[in-house]
């Protein structure tokens, strides 16, 4: 998995659409509390997201015994 990181396109994205919003009449007060609403779950993204490094290197945990990975199934016949 390619680890790319495009954070300045999505701001552009963000800006084009609070413009748009704004043009086509939505209250100022609207889109502020909108954006309250959304930064928080966007936040937990990018958090958790960097929590795991942020690549598709996976989870490379190998005790059997443990009972959460007990039943796993990986590809290529991979205990």
């Amino acid at each position: 998995m390619k680890n790319n990181h495009n954070y300045g396109l999505y701001a552009i994205a963000v800006a084009i659409a609070f413009v748009g919003a704004l043009v086509l009449g939505m209250p100022l007060g609207s889109l502020a509390l909108l954006a309250i609403v959304v930064a928080c779950p966007l936040m937990m993204f990018f958090m958790m997201r960097g929590m795991h490094g942020g690549h598709g290197g996976g989870d490379q945990h190998t005790d059997q015994s443990d009972p959460l990975h007990k039943h796993d199934h990986h590809p290529g016949g991979r205990p």
